[in-house]
C-alpha cells in the first residue's frame, strides 16, 4: 500500500488548482489532509483515485502508474468515501452496503459478501438498520453506511472526503477512533480530508497542510500544528497546548482586528 505523487498539477479549464504536488506516503498509517476551503484537497483525493487526470506528473499505486491501472483493479485497491454523500439509494441499508462488493464479486453475492457486510456494519454499530432503506435514513446514519459501503470494498488504500460531517461530537470520535483502528490492525492507508484540527492532530500519523493548492507543511502533528502554521494557512491567531501528547488548538480570533 504505497502511494507516490509526483509534481502533479490540476487544473479546471484555466483554473489552476493544485501545483507541484509530490508525496510518498506508506501504510499502515492514518494520514489526515487539512486546509481552508478551495485549497485543492478533494482534488488531490480525486487524482488519486483516478476520477480526475492530472494536467501534469504521476500518480503511482505500488509501484504503477494509476494510467495503467483499470478502473475495477483501482475499485479492489482503493476504497472512496464521498463527503456527505447526496445519492439516492432506493435499496435497503444492507443492498447499499452491498454495491461496495462489487468489484470483487460483479453483481451476484456470495455468502461470503454478505458476512463481510454484516461485519462491518456491525463494528460500525449500525447492524441495527440492516433491513431500513437507506431513503429513510439521517444525514448521519448516510454517512456511515456510505463509510461501510468503502470498507467492504476491503481496499488497500481508503480514501474520505470529511467522513465525519454530519455526525455529532461522540459519534465523529467513535467513527475516527475505528478509522485509526483499521489502519493498524488491517494494514490500511487511511488518507481522510478534515476541517476538525483537532480530530486530526489527536488520530493522525501524519498531517499534510494544503494552502493554495500546494503543500504548506507536511509532518507529524506536532511539526505542523503550530500557532505560526495556523495563522499563515487561515488566517486566525490560536494558543496551542499539549493534550495527552498532541497539540490542541485554541481559537483566538482572526488576525484582521477588524473583524
Amino acid at each position: 500500500m504505497h502511494i507516490k505523487i509526483d509534481d502533479i498539477d490540476f487544473s479546471y479549464s484555466n483554473a489552476p488548482v493544485l501545483n507541484d504536488i509530490t508525496l510518498d506516503l506508506e501504510g499502515p498509517q492514518f494520514v489526515t489532509i487539512l486546509g481552508p476551503n478551495g485549497v485543492g484537497k478533494s482534488t488531490l483525493i480525486h487524482c488519486i483515485n483516478k476520477v480526475l487526470k492530472p494536467t501534469r506528473g504521476s500518480v503511482m499505486v505500488d509501484e504503477i502508474n494509476i494510467d495503467d491501472i483499470k478502473l475495477k483493479d483501482m475499485a479492489k485497491k482503493i476504497g472512496y468515501v464521498p463527503y456527505a454523500s447526496t445519492d439516492s439509494f432506493p435499496l435497503t441499508v444492507i443492498d447499499t452496503v452491498l454495491m461496495g462488493r462489487s468489484p470483487h464479486s460483479g453483481w451476484r453475492s456470495t455468502d461470503e459478501d454478505l458476512n463481510i457486510v454484516y461485519n462491518v456494519l456491525k463494528m460500525l454499530h449500525i447492524d441495527d438498520l440492516a433491513m431500513r432503506s437507506f431513503n429513510e435514513l439521517s444525514a448521519g446514519q448516510h454517512q456511515k453506511v456510505m463509510l461501510a459501503r468503502g470498507l467492504v470494498q476491503d481496499p488497500e488504500i481508503l480514501l474520505l472526503d470529511e467522513p465525519t460531517s454530519n455526525l455529532d461530537i461522540k459519534h465523529q470520535l467513535e467513527v475516527t477512533y475505528i478509522l485509526k483502528d483499521l489502519a493498524r490492525s488491517h494494514n490500511l492507508l487511511v488518507i481522510m480530508i478534515s476541517h476538525d484540527i483537532n480530530i486530526a492532530s489527536k488520530f493522525s500519523d501524519k498531517i499534510i497542510l494544503l494552502r493554495g493548492g500546494t503543500i504548506f507543511s507536511i509532518g507529524t502533528p506536532q511539526e505542523v500544528i503550530t500557532e505560526k502554521n495556523i495563522k499563515e494557512v487561515y488566517g486566525v491567531e490560536s494558543n496551542i497546548i499539549d493534550v495527552d501528547g498532541h497539540p490542541h488548538v485554541i481559537l483566538k480570533r482572526p488576525c484582521d482586528e477588524s473583524v
